[in-house]
């Protein structure tokens, strides 16, 4: 998922190339298609939507990337800003639900940085817990657990600096541990 400094060079060779010829963008949209979509699906839980917002996705990258500047992250990090907008833009206009897809391994990866046990029950603490939490702190857990960004990718999604993903990461994780305490859930971590 994470990319070397090589890969980030050639991938920014790749888009210069695009920038000059639009048909080169295939690379990218091949490299990226399945990532972007299921992040996508796994938020709005419908395959044919998902499957749109995916193509509105790559098409909005690909009409500005004239204007596309390289600030040290990959690629994707651009389109996962995108594919969040679209998301955010999606529920804004429909009167869907947000939907949380949790995996046993992204909650794994939440409840180790909140240093909690192994015990059972995590899964339905964890989603009693999100339903706590506004939308913009749980779009910050999913691309940095769930999506496992780094936070500097996760900085230049959210449109903010990397020190305030920090910050802002650690403090949901203080209120979810805070919440957990008020709720008398604290036994399952």
């Amino acid at each position: 998922m994470h990319q070397t400094e090589q890969e980030i060079n050639d991938e920014v060779a790749i888009l210069k190339s695009c920038q000059r010829n639009p048909e080169a963008f295939g690379l990218i949209y091949e490299k990226y298609y399945k990532q972007i979509f299921l992040f996508i699906e796994r938020r709005i839980s419908d395959q044919a939507t998902s499957g749109d917002l995916t193509s509105q996705v790559f098409l909005k990258a690909m009409l500005s990337l004239e204007k596309y500047k390289f600030k040290g992250v990959p690629f994707s990090a651009y389109l996962y800003r995108i594919a969040s907008n679209q998301i955010n833009e999606f529920y804004r206009k429909s009167k869907h639900q947000r939907v949380i897809s949790l995996e046993d391994y992204h909650v794994s990866n939440l409840f180790e940085d909140m240093e909690s046990g192994n015990g059972d029950g995590r899964t339905e603490l964890l989603v009693e817990l999100l339903n706590e939490l506004d939308d913009a702190e749980v779009q910050l857990l999913e691309l940095r657990f769930f999506e496992q960004r780094a936070f500097k990718e996760v900085a230049y999604i959210l449109d903010i600096t990397e020190n305030n993903t920090k910050v802002k990461t650690y403090r949901i994780l203080d209120k979810l541990k805070k919440i957990a305490v008020s709720k008398n859930l604290s036994g399952n971590f």
